[in-house]
């Protein structure tokens, strides 16, 4: 799979021992990122063991979903009452930065403490004498990426780097998800460049998204918390797909969209419509192909505010409510 089931915009740490570096990196890292800075080892290490049960309940409210799905309960609504209650979600930290020498505890010390209970990537700042310690630390996979913290092109370099890694995705949340897809599902997901153009339209589209397979599609949120729905479906179940619309009466599919339905020129998503308490099948949209053989097809589906269970608070007023980067344990 060349994109995970499910992303989300996360937070960041960058603990270093030089206040003077941190209140630089402060104004130079991208400003739409969530960014900690801790001054000392014990204080970041103390607020990331609070944080490991906070990712633990995320896991379990995700879990719930699914297995209430199992139950007979319809998935969308589900996400989005998720989504509306727990802006929390994106305090979680999804990549750590350190300095490696710092006095105390060394970078790679830190990230070892962590090493259980903390999903996130790590990222180590080291000095021209510790290049061959990191070098080292990444080929037995402690951390994720080392840069030079003397380069000319440092922060750019930790800007890309952050860009990657910063919407990195638990495991146990692709698992959590995946366990909604059938296999059917998922060959049609890896099938001719189908991944990669579906990653550049979540990307493009969504700060946060979820890959589901009943319905079949993606579930979405844009920066200010607009959702909207991907629907897609394998062009051979076509036929089928407007059989059951054609003969279910609540869907009520009008006879003028079954040809350019049964063609692959539109789609609906009356699963998701219903979902939400709406009558009749909803509206249609143009369908556009997304492997190179044609056979998956998607449609995006805008959902309307007023439908929505709760209201949903988007990233960036989640981002503006947490004020300016400050760093922690400056006063100790």
């Amino acid at each position: 799979m060349s994109f995970h089931l499910f992303r989300r915009p996360g937070s960041i740490f960058l603990l270093d021992d030089d206040p003077d570096y941190l209140d630089l990196m402060a104004l130079l890292l991208p400003p739409e990122r969530h960014v900690r800075l801790f001054l000392r080892p014990h204080g970041c290490l103390q607020h990331m063991r609070e944080e490991q049960k906070d990712w633990a309940a995320d896991c379990y409210r995700q879990e719930t979903v699914v297995d209430l799905w199992r139950q007979g309960r319809p998935l969308i609504p589900q996400m989005l009452r998720y989504w509306a209650r727990h802006s929390q979600r994106y305090g979680l930290t999804h990549v750590g930065v350190s300095d490696h020498m710092m006095p105390g505890l060394s970078g790679l010390e830190v990230f070892g403490q962590l090493r259980t209970g903390w999903p996130g990537a790590r990222v180590l700042l080291t000095g021209q004498a510790d290049e061959r310690v990191a070098v080292d630390a990444f080929n037995h996979g402690l951390i994720d990426q080392y840069i030079a913290k003397q380069s000319a092109e440092m922060a750019s370099l930790l800007a890309r780097s952050l860009e990657r890694l910063a919407d990195h995705c638990h495991d146990r949340h692709d698992a959590i998800w995946r366990a909604t897809l059938r296999p059917q599902q998922m060959a049609l997901l890896r099938q001719g460049g189908a991944g990669r153009a579906l990653k550049a339209l979540m990307d493009r589209e969504w700060v946060e998204y979820v890959v589901c397979g009943d319905p079949f599609g993606v579930l979405g949120l844009d920066a200010e918390g607009r959702a909207s729905w991907l629907q897609l479906q394998a062009r051979e179940a076509l036929p089928q797909r407007v059989h059951e619309l054609t003969t279910a009466p609540e869907s009520g599919l009008p006879g003028d969209y079954r040809g350019l339905l049964e063609q692959g020129d539109v789609l609906v998503a009356p699963e998701v419509h219903q979902s939400l308490g709406l009558n009749g099948p909803g509206p249609f949209q143009q369908a556009f192909t997304l492997d190179e053989g044609g056979q998956l097809l998607a449609a995006l589906f805008p959902l309307p505010t007023e439908a929505l269970p709760e209201p949903i608070q988007g990233y960036r007023s989640w981002l503006a409510a947490q004020g300016a980067r400050r760093i922690q344990g400056l006063g100790d």
